[in-house]
């Protein structure tokens, strides 16, 4: 790969295998689009005009100012991203609880992992979204992957599967017959948002067929008595007419699971971005622990994460409830610490604030803030009930963003901040096995664009922080970060970028520069006091949303191969931007001939909250009774105008995956 004329040469790495998939070999152009910005935005009037540095950070500083002493710490907001490294993480949390002193602080990842987060707490006491090493999973001969399409998502993982698929033991859960779910040997296909009930029909299998690891469920967990009183209500066929998954697929299920030599449960989005998405996390987690496969060598439970630094994102701080290390905040001993490490008051801290959804319906509202800070999220295309989100960030009062293109968000914005991107800065990201990883500066930025560490240090010193308090050092981030962690769940205190530079792999958590790190949790005891896995009893409710006569169909949503997240960055890159340009929505050609939509046609998807325009596909597999689209556009092409905002109570997450519509041809183009 070439980066404006420094060649960075491939190397071997095991998670990937040296592979890139289509976004990674086109990402370097993105740093030379012509759409980069290079130079501070203020809003004046309708337009965005270009400042200096100290003229906008100047007039962010004073404004803050200005609104806190009206209306109190917590009438401004931070909003982070997953896609942030480790020290920007930390330092935003930092930043806002300590130079804003407010509690309103929440990020991207609220809408991707923090389901499976919630529920891998609950039944082992921690949540590490690979409690093992990627490459074990090569050594599989059975592989339950759940609301997951890596073939499109992030192709290199695929080579890990190899073993399974050969063996006949990938099964795939997806309500689309997606590019991985065609290389499974079984693919079951349950109605959106059914999930739930499809885990406590195979389990009910397991126990039937006597298939369960007795010996295991004694020794290392408790619970297990609980949760089958309530699948013992959901024998296979009662799961067959809710789900559509036939009974006999279920049991297959459950015995290739149990008579693999080594299995895996691994779930993803697809399963856990629900109303009831932690609960159904835990049904899954049931099911493996049923199995004996957590803290077995060779075997397990795992969550995919789905951002960039989706594991180490959600580890530092930028969380509402967390301090660094995955302390809680509400806890005396985490507040003690990290305020001993931040040379503040532990009183001075603020309690925990509203979820990212909650954050964002609160702007400008009575009681909510009354401006926002944004650090790598693009919450106009990503945010669900789209149109509302877009209602609230006009009622603020100020909307500072950092970016480096004038995302749709940036573009509503009072102060639009350039920021770096990831070949011009170091930093650390935690990948999804919880390696921790050393990514080097390659290239200069442009002049004129600072490091989101540069621009929060400058803010903290106009808002009266000492300088050193806020370093913009990123090595400099991180041995503070250690020193944050040390002791707790994530603990990275041993973890140092001489130790990186060198090539150790160090999964954390590594509580010693002479520990070498932990690749694989839970051999000997799980997180729990007790050290023994928990079951957690869970029931089927289904959707928030069902569907009816005015809105007779499923909309699911999910990414495609050519773009990530919501776009702002592969749209902007030709070769990704012309292989899909424009949303689509995939229908049952049955479907789309009741709605009067023939393949190509541009159609209206209508659901209670607002309306997307999409081009049809008609695709012979999906589901007569779904539609899917990808979420990467914007305008009117947003696939989040449909999605529901109905949230989990334990995560809080958004139920992005399942909400009721109807489709209708659209005059003209979107």
């Amino acid at each position: 790969m070439s980066l404006s004329g420094t060649t960075v040469a491939p190397r071997e790495f095991p998670a990937n295998g040296g592979g890139l998939c289509q976004k990674g070999w086109t990402a370097g152009s993105l740093l030379t689009t012509p759409q980069r910005l290079t130079t501070p935005l203020v809003r004046s009037g309708a337009e965005l005009v270009p400042a200096t540095w100290d003229e906008a950070l100047d007039l962010v500083a004073r404004r803050i100012t200005e609104i806190q002493a009206g209306h109190g710490r917590d009438a401004i907001a931070v909003f982070g991203g997953g896609g942030l490294t480790n020290e920007k993480s930390y330092l935003l949390g930092k930043f806002a609880r300590v130079a804003l002193g407010t509690s309103q602080v929440d990020y991207n990842g609220r809408f991707c992992m923090s389901s499976a987060a919630a529920a891998g707490t609950k039944a082992f006491g921690l949540d590490r979204g690979l409690p093992f090493p990627l490459t074990d999973i090569g050594d599989a001969d059975a592989v339950l992957l759940i609301g997951s399409n890596p073939a499109e998502t992030m192709p290199p993982f695929m080579q890990h599967l190899r073993k399974a698929i050969d063996a006949g033991g990938l099964v795939v859960v997806d309500p689309r017959r997606t590019p991985t779910a065609e290389q499974a040997s079984l693919h079951l296909a349950p109605a959106p948002g059914t999930d739930l009930a499809l885990a406590l029909g195979i389990l009910h299998a397991l126990v039937a067929e006597n298939l369960v690891d007795r010996d295991y469920v004694a020794r290392r967990t408790r619970g297990f008595e609980a949760v089958w009183r309530i699948a013992v209500r959901w024998w296979p066929e009662r799961v067959e007419r809710i789900t559509g998954v036939a009974a006999a697929d279920q049991r297959r299920v459950a015995s290739l699971l149990a008579t693999a030599r080594n299995a895996y449960v691994l779930t993803a989005r697809g399963t856990e971005q629900h109303a009831s998405g932690s609960d159904t996390v835990s049904a899954w987690i049931n099911l493996a622990l049923a199995l004996g496969l957590p803290g077995r060598a060779g075997s397990g439970y795992g969550c995919l994460t789905g951002q960039g630094n989706g594991q180490g994102g959600r580890e530092h701080g930028q969380k509402a409830d967390q301090l660094p290390g995955y302390r809680r905040i509400d806890d005396p001993a985490a507040r003690e610490h990290v305020a001993r490490v931040w040379g503040v008051d532990p009183a001075s801290l603020p309690g925990p604030g509203r979820s990212a959804y909650e954050l964002l319906d609160a702007l400008g509202t009575a009681t909510g803030p009354k401006a926002m800070l944004v650090f790598g999220s693009n919450v106009v295309v990503s945010a669900p009930r789209s149109a509302h989100v877009v209602q609230r960030l006009r009622s603020l009062d100020l909307l500072v963003v950092a970016d480096f293109v004038l995302s749709e968000t940036a573009a509503m914005a009072d102060v639009v901040l350039p920021v770096t991107q990831w070949a011009e800065e170091s930093g650390t990201m935690t990948n999804l096995e919880g390696r921790v990883l050393l990514r080097q500066k390659a290239i200069d930025p442009p002049d004129g664009v600072r490091t989101d560490l540069e621009v929060l240090s400058g803010l903290a010193r106009r808002l009266g922080q000492p300088a050193q308090r806020f370093p913009v050092r990123a090595e400099a981030v991180f041995a503070e970060l250690r020193e944050a962690s040390r002791g707790g769940l994530a603990d990275y205190s041993g973890v140092t970028y001489d130790r990186l530079r060198d090539g150790e792999a160090l999964h954390w958590p590594v509580p010693g520069t002479d520990h070498p790190g932990t690749p694989r949790m839970f051999l000997d005891s799980f997180a729990h006091p007790d050290g023994r896995a928990r079951f957690v009893p869970v029931e089927h409710r289904g959707p928030a949303e069902p569907v009816d006569d005015e809105f007779p169909l499923i909309a699911t949503t999910g990414r495609v191969l050519q773009h990530y997240q919501s776009g702002a960055q592969t749209r902007r890159i030709a070769e990704l931007s012309e292989a899909v340009p424009e949303v689509y929505v995939e229908v049952h050609p049955d479907t789309a001939a009741r709605s009067g939509l023939a393949d190509g046609d541009w159609a209206r998807v209508i659901s209670r909250r607002g309306e997307t325009a999409a081009r049809v596909r008609r695709v012979a597999s999906m589901r007569p009774d779904t539609v899917f689209l990808p979420f990467h556009f914007p305008g009117a092409q947003r696939a989040n105008l449909l999605t529901n905002p109905a949230l989990d109570p334990a995560s809080r997450m958004p139920e992005f995956k399942v909400c009721a519509v109807r489709l209708s041809p659209k005059d003209g183009a979107a």
